[in-house]
């Protein structure tokens, strides 16, 4: 499809609110438990966020594939506002500390990366109370973090079982694409008629492992995408604003929240994820792009 720098479509606002890489540590103001989940969905509800896009964290602040979890992150979220609740399908993985003493006597610590089970990521079509949404990650690439990296397995019979269930259960679909390559890996479930248009991508830049953030491979995106798409940009770490101003201009709709950046400025945290939310939709209206509504959203992406 071709950016559209003229379109008068409302722009969709989704908050990735926690993510599964950092903790309190980077930025104090990160949600990890339910309450607080819930109370920061809320606020990027009333500053314009209509999807909340969801991991969530055990009791000792790692990632967790345990519904139990799961269940009570949207519970929260559904009880204190009305907006489309998002599972991220990754889940995040878990960072493991070794220590060791050498024989020299000398004390060492090394990490091990070790990511969810293809099994326990199936599991999240079984969340009770149901989301609205799911994602898929449209392929397998070494996902690099500050931890060291491990292979982000994405198999395409894995998607195909995921995108049936979903279907079975009408959960709504957005599809994390990592590089051009998963764009192609898409369009052949879309060939087999397993993934119906108008499809919905993130278009994500910036992870170490996958595609650069800039102008051109986000333009190349683009240009693959099926005219009917709607997507939007997801990038991570200090491109995170422009790319994301880029995309609003283009046509695509807005990701922000402190999964994806934990700054507000250089050198500046953001206060929390509702700050994110605001400036986003402060500058949507700067260049005359209106903020769609939760049930403008659904009607957009097609869950009613």
């Amino acid at each position: 499809m071709k950016p559209n720098l003229l379109t008068d479509k409302k722009v969709i606002i989704t908050a990735a609110i926690t993510g599964g890489i950092h903790g309190k540590w980077a930025n104090p103001s990160l949600p990890l438990t339910a309450e607080e989940q819930a109370q920061d969905a809320f606020e990027c509800y009333e500053a314009g966020a209509s999807i909340v896009h969801i991991h969530v964290r055990g009791d000792d602040g790692q990632n967790t594939p345990d519904l139990k979890y799961y269940g009570k992150t949207v519970k929260h979220i559904g009880e204190k506002c009305p907006m489309i609740r998002q599972i991220g399908n990754g889940i995040g993985a878990r960072v493991i500390e070794h220590k060791f003493t050498t024989k020299s006597g000398k004390k060492r610590l090394t990490t091990e990366i070790v990511q969810p089970s293809l099994e326990e990521r199936l599991n999240l079509l079984n969340i009770d109370p149901e989301p609205e949404m799911h994602t898929i990650n449209a392929g397998s690439f070494e996902f690099r973090t500050p931890y060291g990296g491990s292979l982000f397995k994405n198999p395409q019979d894995f998607n195909r079982k995921y995108i049936k269930r979903c279907n079975k259960k009408s959960f709504g679909i957005e599809i994390e694409v990592y590089d051009s390559s998963h764009i192609t890996n898409v369009l052949e479930f879309v060939e087999t008629g397993l993934l119906k248009p108008p499809l919905h991508f993130s278009l994500v830049l910036g992870i170490k492992g996958g595609a650069e953030a800039n102008p051109a491979n986000l333009l190349r995106m683009v240009d693959q995408l099926p005219d009917d798409s709607t997507w939007q940009v997801v990038t991570v770490g200090k491109f995170n604003l422009r790319t994301t101003v880029m995309a609003m201009c283009m046509g695509g709709n807005v990701r922000t929240g402190l999964e994806d950046t934990i700054y507000y400025g250089k050198g500046e945290l953001a206060h929390n994820n509702a700050q994110l939310v605001k400036r986003m939709v402060r500058i949507a209206k700067e260049i005359g792009r209106e903020i769609a509504t939760v049930d403008e959203a659904k009607q957009i992406l097609g869950l009613i």
